[in-house]
Parts: C-alpha cells; structure tokens; sequence
C-alpha cells in the first residue's frame, strides 16, 4: 500500500475538511496516480468530494459507524476490515488517501508516500507525520520546483519506507 497526500511546510494537510492548497498540477498527478486502483480513506474525507466516488477507482471507506453506506464505495468498519479488503490486490495499485487519523493508523502498512510539498504555511487543524523527522521514511527523490496558478511554490517528492 502507498500513501499520497499534499501538504504544506509543517505538514499540515488541512483545515475544516477542506485542503490547505488549491493545486492543478498536484490534483492532475493524484487523479494520473491512483486511477484504475483502490483508494481507501476515512468517511470525512470521502464526503469533501464535490461529486462523491472518485470514478475509475475502487473507493474503500474507513468508518466505525455500521449504518455508513455510501454510494460508490465500500464500508470498512475497522482498520483490520480495510485490509481484509485489499488482501488480494497489488499493493502498489492501493492508496492511502486521508485524512490524518487513516494516515496516522495505515502509514506503517505503506510502502511508500508520495508527498507534494509545498512552501508555505497556512492554519491546519489536520497534520501528515513529518517524514523528514523519522527514521523509518527515506527520502529518494524529488521534482524540480514549480508554482501554482497563486503563486506558491511546490515540489513532488517520494519517500520510501525503511
């Protein structure tokens, strides 16, 4: 399993269930990256997507409530249920997608995260752990600096799990 998410410099990834940065660039590479595999995420998440079920994936949604049934997607219930679920897929094709207590909970699971930075800081409420800081994630590369549309500037990098 991999994880992808967009954070800012403190790694925070949003604020009131909305994201930190509107990116073009970054929502491209995340609709490119995980099309055509299983994207698995918490119920608050799944439910800031303006048109529901990302189409052209399989959605798995994390949620302890038993009466959840979204359209779209598929309930899990516990994080062991989740991955019960993705047991027989590639786990390159299955992405950890947020929100920060999915991440928190599945990050040791994954394999590798890939990570748009970008340089500036905003009000979070919601955090990805620093990767920078921990001595389990290897950083192994990184994409030249681009901007976006507003100005702020940003890279994709990739970790991988040591």
């Amino acid at each position: 399993m991999n994880a992808i998410v967009s954070v800012t410099q403190d790694w925070g990834i949003g604020h009131e269930g909305s994201l930190l940065v509107r990116n073009p660039a970054d929502m491209r590479f995340f609709r490119q990256t995980t099309m055509g595999g299983t994207v698995l995420c918490g119920r608050k998440t799944f439910e800031s997507f303006p048109g529901g079920a990302l189409k052209g994936r399989r959605n798995i949604v994390i949620s302890r409530d038993a009466k959840y049934g979204p359209s779209g997607a598929e309930v899990a219930h516990s994080p062991q249920e989740a991955l019960e679920l993705v047991a027989g897929e590639d786990p390159e094709r299955v992405w950890l997608i947020g929100g920060a207590s999915i991440y928190e909970q599945f990050l040791p699971s994954c394999t590798r995260a890939l990570v748009t930075r970008h340089k500036i800081v905003v009000e979070a409420d919601a955090y990805f752990p620093n990767l920078d800081e921990s001595d389990q994630w290897e950083l192994v590369s990184t994409s030249a600096w681009d901007t976006t549309p507003s100005g702020v500037p940003f890279a994709f990098a990739e970790y991988v799990h040591v």
